[in-house]
């Protein structure tokens, strides 16, 4: 346990061979990440245990994370206070309620679940679909009359002796074993119940069960996971955030999606997929009521055998923790990541909706940079490519910490060959800000539609036209308060470059640098760190992201188009309808190739100069 100047502990880790383990973090500073540089920097002391077994000291790691929550240690997010679904098998007419706590009481526990809200949802359906009691009241089967939750079918009244204890304990049988993810048996239950009613003329108990099997099967349909049969498991997938990971868990039961949840993980920075898969596993099957013969996961996890040694303790049974490389179960994680990463955005989404956040954020920005003023119009650039080829750039806009789509541009390099970034952004930065000169003095000409060099956002709406211009225009008549170029000094230089030659001297320049999330400033010998749980920090990495993501996509579409050129596009003078002719008669390149030039020259539209370029280019 590493501790720091007041005696809390800042990280929690175990080790077969602890003198290695404490040997890498003091030995050579330089070789290790930012969070574990940081972490180094605040240790003043520290205290070991030594335990009988891995195991042991696996279970005593997990405890001390959960009572001391290290802040450089990943872990789940409020994890004391996760709700379970209690079944109240205690008492003769059994509750089903929300508790935050699992007992060995006799009850039954599902979950954890990963808030109430998650809870609110499943209650909802069970009581939809099967007719148990909400109400608090002791049960004698005495009273007058029921309650209205009888009347719309969510209870079958044991309180009046409608319902005797053997038919509702029936119900919260199936209960429990919906919420176990066994529904065929479910299903099968009720179809022989209501044949029963039905042959007895109960007409209406046998229509009110035909409509809940009714119910059940619909949910039971879109639970069902093709290729999956009859099996039990959990599949648990990751996406990486600044400072917390967002872990998406699909629990699937005898071949169906039986339930889906999703759970924070703080303190991860810099920590890997692997390594965060392997932290929630310890935490959350901790006190998971419910353990599955067999967890999907993306990667392979440090002390794989040794979890699933614990976790088949905990299940009285086998455990597998396994990486599915094909089939269905491998559909099924790409499934589970991309649920993640939809969740992770929607995290983000939210985080830039809160307008105090945006504002600390953008402070921030200022001091930390120490910007003339507010930050309030962030231009991000980036340049995509593969080794030179279809070179293209990318300008992402943030307004008042929010992204504005209708700003975004791209670019296609059309003055640099080769592999060579720095050129490439002096002349993606020197078009773009000869565009907000000329706007300073009013004399921005309108594009030529045959330029073709600089597009709109295509997975944008359409910009309106503004009065005095089109959308690019509008976009590059406005003045930033920050450029942040996506790179190191060597980039930062190129820009300094283009603004001195341009005479800009009253607009802020940045770049970051991806791999310490440094930023270097003009005139600056060091690089700005700015604090890794800082707001500022993550508005300029979500900047930077979203610029490299819009260049990734327009290098991506341009890659596509020109992977399916056809060698006569490469031939001077051959036009798509002069294509199109010398398709149509000899049906492929290779036949083209294979005429004879007098029969190329008697294509319509062709001449025997244009066929001797043919036969020399193919």
């Amino acid at each position: 346990m590493m501790r720091g100047a007041t005696g809390e502990v800042l990280y929690v880790g175990k080790s077969s061979a602890l003198r290695n383990r404490l040997r890498s973090y003091f030995s050579n500073p330089g070789s290790l990440s930012g969070k574990t540089a940081d972490l180094v920097s605040h240790i003043t002391d520290f205290e070991y245990i030594v335990t009988e077994s891995e195991q042991e000291a696996l279970l005593l790691e997990n405890s001390f994370i959960k009572r001391h929550k290290p802040r450089y240690n990943a872990r789940l997010k409020d994890d004391k206070t996760y709700p379970f679904i209690k079944v109240d098998l205690t008492d003769p007419f059994p509750r089903i309620y929300v508790t935050r706590r699992s007992e060995n009481d006799g009850s039954r526990y599902f979950g954890p679940f990963a808030s109430a809200g998650s809870v609110r949802k499943t209650l909802d359906l069970l009581n939809r679909l099967f007719p148990y009691r909400s109400c608090t009241k002791a049960i004698t089967g005495t009273d007058d009359r029921p309650c209205l939750e009888y009347h719309i079918k969510r209870c079958i009244a044991p309180c009046t002796g409608y319902a005797s204890r053997d038919e509702y304990m029936g119900v919260i049988n199936q209960v429990v074993l919906f919420l176990e993810g066994n529904t065929k048996q479910v299903v099968s239950e009720l179809k022989v119940e209501m044949t029963d009613a039905a042959d007895a003329l109960k007409f209406e108990r046998a229509a009110a069960l035909r409509d809940r099997l009714r119910a059940i099967e619909r949910v039971y349909e879109g639970q069902k996971v093709i290729g999956l049969s009859d099996e039990d498991l959990d599949a648990v997938s990751v996406a990486r955030g600044r400072n917390e990971a967002w872990v998406e868990v699909f629990f699937i039961r005898q071949g169906n999606l039986a339930g889906r949840d999703n759970f924070l993980m703080e303190g991860t920075q810099d920590d890997s997929e692997s390594e965060i898969v392997a932290q929630f596993i310890k935490q959350f099957y901790d006190s998971a009521v419910h353990i599955p013969r067999t967890v999907l996961i993306g990667e392979e996890i440090e002390d794989r055998n040794l979890i699933s040694t614990w976790l088949a303790s905990k299940r009285n049974g086998p455990v597998e923790i396994t990486v599915p490389q094909r089939g269905s179960k491998h559909r099924l994680l790409e499934m589970v990541r991309e649920n993640a990463a939809q969740g992770l955005e929607q995290l983000k989404i939210r985080w830039l909706s809160d307008t105090d956040l945006m504002a600390t954020a953008m402070s921030e920005i200022q001091e930390q940079l120490s910007l003339p003023r507010l930050p309030r119009r962030i231009e991000c650039y980036d340049i995509s490519h593969i080794q030179g080829t279809n070179m293209v750039a990318s300008m992402a806009v943030f307004e008042d910490g929010r992204p504005k789509n209708s700003h975004y541009r791209r670019f296609k390099i059309k003055t640099v060959q080769g592999n060579d970034d720095f050129a490439s952004m002096r002349e993606v930065l020197t078009r773009r800000f000869k565009r907000l000169q000329q706007a300073r003095v009013g004399s921005a000409p309108r594009p030529p539609s045959s330029e073709g060099a600089l597009e709109g956002a295509s997975d944008n709406p359409v910009v309106p036209e503004a009065p005095d211009g089109d959308a690019t225009q509008e976009s590059f008549g406005e003045i930033p308060d920050l450029v942040l170029i996506d790179g190191g000094k060597g980039q930062l230089n190129s820009a300094i470059e283009v603004f001195l030659q341009l005479g800009l001297k009253d607009i802020p320049l940045a770049s970051l640098a991806k791999k310490q999330e440094e930023i270097y400033l003009p005139h600056n010998a060091d690089p700005v760190v700015l604090p890794r749980n800082s707001q500022a920090l993550f508005l300029v990495q979500r900047a930077r992201d979203e610029a490299h993501r819009f260049a990734v996509t327009f290098h991506r579409e341009r890659r596509q188009k020109s992977s399916v050129q056809s060698a006569l596009d490469l031939v001077p003078g051959i036009g798509p309808k002069r294509k199109r002719a010398l398709i149509k008669r000899f049906g492929s390149v290779k036949g083209i190739r294979e005429a004879p030039s007098v029969d190329l020259a008697a294509v319509p539209g062709m001449t025997a100069k244009l066929a001797d370029k043919i036969k020399q280019y193919l």
